[in-house]
């Protein structure tokens, strides 16, 4: 199993930038994708989330900057950063999630990409 983020970067504030995570070594279209990020100082925390059946959620503090998108034909999934702020910058991790079968319940991660919001 392999999973790799890319597409980290600086950026200014107000700027855009898109996450990208490819899977390999599983089941993708089977698995909850996920994005997590941790600033320093602190806990890791789930920013979006999007089911096998497309389905997504995100976390409230993002205010809808946020989207996450999946492309099973490919095994990857998106996160594109909208009107990015200071708070932003994190780590972003890609977690891939089996919610079927005998292996419910494990899950994957990649190593991380760095993003960095600085003027």
């Amino acid at each position: 199993v392999e999973i790799v983020e890319s597409g980290g970067g600086w950026v200014q504030p107000g700027r855009s930038l898109t996450l990208a995570c490819a899977g390999s070594g599983f089941t993708f279209s089977r698995y909850d994708m996920r994005w997590y990020r941790q600033a320093p100082g602190k806990e890791r925390e789930l920013v979006a989330i999007i089911t096998e059946t497309y389905r997504t959620n995100y976390s409230e503090s993002l205010e809808g900057r946020f989207t996450i998108s999946r492309d099973n034909a490919d095994n990857m999934v998106y996160l594109q950063m909208n009107s990015l702020k200071f708070e932003d910058t994190a780590v972003y991790y890609c977690n891939a999630l089996c919610t079927f079968g005998s292996n419910n319940g494990i899950d994957y991660w990649g190593q991380g990409t760095q993003v960095t919001v600085s003027s």
